[in-house]
């Protein structure tokens, strides 16, 4: 459970409080450092405030606990408290109890080292609390403009050539400071960013060993993150999530919001790059990479990818958002395979038969039936047909169904290709009318759901099946047609 006393919004520094013009605040006492942050503001006429605190507050009062007569005694234990609840500053209200703020509450402020900030009387505690959020809420959308343009930037370097020292050198950037990749045996494999001092260098080892497994007892349990401060700079390392003993390092001069999640993101997706790099079944995937590029056959490589008989997931992510290259290695991990491919909005994933393919939260699936190599690119077709009529009927996951036997399976091949490159030819040359004829028809001829694979308007698919139906001089109303025409847009 997230700490209560940490509030979901950054804070704001008091200086940018004091610097709204239109609430007119002054600081009247304390340091003027641009480090002071605020988290909340409460307003509280408590004489001790202090069980009422969390910490980080501007406290808000308008002296009504102040007895008459009140002198330094009185002001020093009131400061003193607020100190010790840990309050970032205190604004006092002038008028209606108070003409001015206390002298003696001006040095309280000053001996203890606490800001201390005039409210004028035609500011109210309500304006100074509202306009504290609109900062906060303003310093949030900042932070996450500011994760999201990271992680774009991490994904686009981890697909360069050189994916490992770029998305180091990305995230050195992002944090204004260093990063640092090191092996399973401790040893610095790659860093970018400004080299820090030896004292940093050595403690930034010494934390990646608290993160790193062991490998010894499963009871040796270590966490997945760790961070430190040393001469002013935050250290912070993460174990990578391959479980090969791959450590990421950072070192910085300050914490930012949102640090840790752009850290987080940089992690993950080096844990995919050294993971595949160096593991066996990685090493598999490149031999068989390299030799498809020099001309092999798929049947001679397949053993090379850890199976004979395969099938072919194409995925695409509920709403209107494209995959990413993070979000596509997710689905393949999702589905136990890193063989994975982003083609426009549909992600590809081959997995191993045998391998069980269930639903994956937030996508779409079409599976194919299993295929040996030399039949992948029918499989890859089986997919997506499967995930346009899985998405036409709003279905999580829809497999190809496998039948021993099929009509189609009593025709010679050749002679079934001929005879549906004839039927099809008047359409052959409009790819987008030959792809909504083959949807329309496996959906039996809906409308709406062929413009809902198709994501188009279903007046379009009305026209397209109408011109489809002038170009072949057919009529399409007659199931002996359109089993005809089901069976030619399946040769091709």
């Amino acid at each position: 459970m997230p700490d209560p006393t940490v509030p979901p919004t950054p804070p704001v520094p008091l200086d940018a409080l004091l610097a709204r013009a239109d609430l007119g605040l002054r600081r009247i006492a304390g340091p003027a450092d641009p480090a002071v942050v605020v988290h909340w503001a409460h307003t509280s006429e408590m004489a001790d405030p202090y069980p009422y605190l969390l910490g980080g507050e501007l406290l808000l009062s308008a002296g009504v606990h102040v007895p008459d007569g009140a002198g330094a005694g009185y002001f020093d234990a009131y400061v003193s408290r607020i100190v010790a609840a840990g309050g970032a500053a205190l604004g006092f209200g002038v008028a209606p109890v108070h003409d001015t703020v206390p002298g003696a509450l001006v040095e309280a402020c000053e001996m203890h080292g606490l800001p201390l900030v005039e409210v004028p009387p035609r500011t109210t505690f309500s304006a100074v609390a509202r306009a504290l959020w609109q900062l906060m809420a303003q310093a949030r959308t900042a932070e996450l403009r500011r994760v999201t343009e990271a992680q774009q930037s991490l994904a686009t370097a981890a697909a360069r050539p050189d994916p490992v020292p770029s998305v180091l050198q990305q995230l050195a950037r992002r944090l204004g400071g260093r990063a640092v990749l090191y092996g399973p045996e401790g040893t610095r494999l790659a860093g970018a960013g400004p080299e820090p001092g030896e004292e940093v260098r050595t403690a930034l080892a010494k934390l990646a060993e608290v993160v790193r497994p062991s490998g010894q007892e499963p009871s040796d349990v270590r966490p997945s993150s760790a961070s430190d401060t040393v001469a002013g700079t935050r250290l912070v390392a993460h174990a990578l999530g391959n479980g090969e003993g791959f450590v990421l390092g950072t070192a910085a001069p300050q914490r930012d919001a949102g640090d840790h999640t752009i850290a987080s993101v940089a992690a993950v997706l080096l844990s995919l790059l050294t993971g595949e790099r160096h593991s066996g079944s990685g090493a598999g995937r490149s031999f068989a990479l390299v030799r498809l590029l020099l001309g092999a056959a798929p049947a001679e490589v397949a053993p090379l990818l850890g199976g004979d008989r395969w099938r072919v997931v194409h995925g695409r992510p509920d709403g209107r958002t494209a995959p990413d290259p993070v979000a596509a290695s997710a689905l393949g991990a999702a589905l136990g395979s890193s063989l994975v491919d982003v083609a426009g909005e549909v992600v590809r994933v081959l997995v191993p038969d045998g391998r069980a393919v269930d639903r994956v939260p937030g996508w779409t699936l079409g599976v194919s039936a299993a295929a040996a190599p030399r039949d992948w690119p029918v499989a890859d077709s089986q997919a997506a047909h499967a995930l346009a009529r899985a998405r036409a009927t709003r279905t999580p996951l829809l497999r190809h169904g496998d039948r021993p036997t099929a009509l189609t399976d009593l025709v010679p091949p050749g002679e079934a290709d001929a005879h549906a490159r004839t039927l099809l030819a008047p359409i052959a040359q409009a790819p987008a009318l030959v792809d909504t004829l083959r949807t329309w028809l496996s959906l039996h001829g809906s409308w709406d759901r062929t413009a809902v694979a198709l994501d188009v308007h279903r007046n379009t698919v009305r026209q397209r099946i109408t011109r489809c139906a002038t170009l072949l001089d057919a009529d399409l109303d007659d199931p002996d047609v359109r089993m005809e025409l089901w069976f030619a847009l399946r040769r091709t």
